[in-house]
């Protein structure tokens, strides 16, 4: 337990001056003093992120942190899913943080209060709420809402539009394909040194077929396996497509590929001039808001740094949901607990962290994501943040198989075989039908056998846990 008005006196009296002017009276329930628990993944950060402002303008709430922190620590064998819910049952908080993968589930399952009744008897408003996403949430819930996000992170599109104009190419367009954009970085000049030369595209660091081809599979939702029946399926049709658009591209040499992978450690000045895209030598980049921040300081770190304009469109996009994205994540939805005895306060909280008010303070910090408080941040540096709400979430592609979870282990034998045979393709020496076919039949061994010992592990732990409960030996 906690006392938040106590906690930093100096921040009590800067946000107090900050909500004075938009503070309205109390209501009656408001000005019952209450306890509040909220399940969070780390009580530090929930008060610096949220807590603090929240006990400025509520004062009579003390609020509770129940951390989740020490279930995030690594333990490939452990079933977080069940310790997650086991602690709900034992803590009872008011408010629970969940994700994408569990907000369904427990919104199927009862354990959650719908909101729709206490924003129409509130009359909060949710017209200003990133569409979108509200939408999503709603499907995920049945059609109803049961939580709010604050934030979100989403990637878009980074062009020069210096570039475009010197060498008389077409700006890209909302609702870029992937194949599209390829198209556009193949119209770049590819002579010069890997020095002074430009790129038509890339990332930070230097892009493989490989590397090309796990952004375009992800966009276009693609999995290497079926979660539900265990299979791999990286031979089939579109995977192919895939590898070979990422081929094609590479290749063509218009793709940022050094041979010694890029930047390696160094100074920050440093760091910012190994960054193509910030020092003007890459037409197209894809990526988040932190390019927008590296680009602001890389202002001020790199002495007679260029400038050049810099356009944001949405993308990439999958062709069969033009109007999607499925790189976008939601990470915080805040939900009252189903019975909660004190559901008053938790929508209290629920609705300052998605009002207004909250948006009006963090806008000015883009590190803890996109707020979906929409008409706060629209521009960082002087550069619109439109392009980030065009599309609308495919949060159903980030879901989790409800089964049993793949053997952490397969991965770190798949990956490495991923990496081999699409290396053998790069030098000429496998086509890609023959690496896919390999990757697959190797891939499907190596996953039935991390299943077979995953599974001899537990049928141990259950014997050991049935002996010691009848005391035998």
């Amino acid at each position: 337990m906690r006392n938040k008005w106590l906690h930093k006196a100096a921040l009590l009296a800067i946000s107090t001056l900050l909500l004075a002017g938009c503070s309205s009276a109390p209501t009656k329930e408001q000005e019952k003093q209450s306890t509040l628990k909220v399940m969070y993944s780390d009580e530090s950060y929930f008060f610096k992120q949220y807590g603090d402002l929240f006990a400025m303008k509520h004062p009579n709430i003390d609020v509770e942190v129940v951390s989740t922190s020490g279930m995030n620590q690594y333990d490939p064998e452990k079933d977080h899913s069940k310790a997650f819910d086991k602690l709900v049952e034992k803590e009872k908080p008011d408010v629970i943080m969940l994700n994408t993968d569990n907000y369904a589930k427990y919104a199927a399952d009862g354990k959650l209060m719908e909101l729709d009744t206490l924003i129409q008897r509130d009359k909060y408003n949710t017209d200003t709420i990133y569409p979108a996403l509200l939408d999503q949430l709603k499907e995920q819930g049945g059609g109803k809402l049961y939580g709010l996000a604050p934030s979100f992170y989403g990637d878009a599109i980074f062009y020069n539009a210096d570039l475009f104009k010197k060498y008389g190419v077409d700006i890209p367009k909302d609702g870029i394909t992937w194949q599209e954009l390829l198209d556009l970085a193949r119209r770049f000049p590819t002579d010069g040194d890997d020095k002074s030369r430009i790129y038509g595209f890339g990332n930070e660091y230097a892009m493989g077929i490989n590397d090309l081809a796990q952004q375009i599979a992800s966009t276009e939702g693609l999995k290497y396996i079926n979660p539900d029946t265990k299979k791999v399926t990286i031979n089939t049709d579109s995977w192919k497509k895939v590898f070979k658009q990422a081929m094609d591209a590479v290749e063509s040499k218009a793709i940022y590929n050094p041979k010694d992978g890029g930047f390696d450690g160094g100074t920050m000045e440093e760091y910012y001039k190994s960054q193509l895209f910030l020092m003007g030598r890459m037409a197209v980049t894809r990526g988040n808001t932190n390019i927008l921040q590296n680009i602001k300081e890389a202002k001020n770190a790199i002495k007679d740094y260029k400038p050049f304009g810099v356009g944001i469109v949405a993308g990439p996009v999958d062709p069969s949901q033009p109007d999607k994205s499925r790189n976008m994540a939601v990470n915080e939805i805040f939900c009252i607990r189903a019975n909660s005895e004190n559901a008053d306060a938790a929508w209290e909280f629920i609705k300052f962290v998605n009002g207004d008010e909250f948006a009006k303070i963090k806008s000015r910090n883009l590190s803890n994501g996109l707020l979906t408080r929409m008409g706060y941040s629209t521009e960082y540096d002087g550069h619109s943040l439109e392009a980030f709400y065009k599309l609308k979430p495919d949060l159903e592609s980030n879901l989790s198989s409800t089964g049993d979870p793949i053997p952490f282990d397969f991965y770190m034998k798949l990956h490495p075989l991923i990496e081999k045979e699409i290396g053998l393709v790069a030098d000429k020496q496998k086509s890609i039908d023959e690496a896919l076919t390999t990757i697959q039949e190797e891939g499907q061994a190596e996953l039935d056998q991390a299943i077979k010992e995953r599974d001899a592990e537990k049928g141990k732990e259950s014997e050991s846990s049935d002996q010691a409960s009848t005391g035998t030996k």
